[in-house]
């Protein structure tokens, strides 16, 4: 799978990158049909609360699957947001295959 990620407002660091790269390695397990993935890592104007932002779009047969999630860390947002991933892909091969 080929995995791009994007920081948006600041320059993410090495460990943050292996983790997201490592969190979507998983998420590759689950289904041979993923080619590419789009990560997007946003810092939000709001300093105070939960301003970290991470989107991820993946190519998927069935069409393209999209999440979101915002949070204190970007590692609880990526988390949220490939437990997120995991279901839709779960959905779209149950779709596929017809049931």
């Amino acid at each position: 799978m080929n995995i791009q990620i994007h920081s948006i407002r600041f320059d993410a660091d090495k460990k943050l990158l292996d983790f997201v790269t490592s969190k979507m390695n998983k998420l590759s397990l689950l289904s041979d049909d993923i080619v590419n993935a789009e990560v997007f890592l946003k810092l939000d104007h709001d300093e105070e609360r939960e301003n970290k932002i991470t989107e991820i779009k993946v190519e998927y047969p069935g069409g393209p699957l999209f999440a979101r999630k915002q949070s204190k860390t970007f590692e609880e947002a990526t988390d949220m947001v490939v437990a997120a991933l995991k279901r839709q892909i779960v959905r779209q091969k149950a779709k596929m295959r017809g049931e």
